[in-house]
């Protein structure tokens, strides 16, 4: 029964500590683009990809 004098207190407070975290991380913009990073990665950059066969015909 005393363990349970600490655990409540200490639920609350990292409760409230996640809750805090989660309120800042939606204030400075971590959730404003959810699709971005999922879509940027199935398109290549064209400007970094290697031209084989210019590389060939200098040869």
């Amino acid at each position: 029964m005393t363990a349970l004098l600490f655990l409540i207190p200490a639920m609350l407070i990292l409760g409230f500590i996640g809750l805090m975290a989660f309120f800042w991380a939606a204030k400075s913009g971590q959730y404003d683009d959810l699709d971005g990073a999922a879509n940027r990665i199935l398109y290549d950059d064209e400007d970094d990809a290697i031209d084989t066969d210019s590389e060939q015909k200098n040869d």
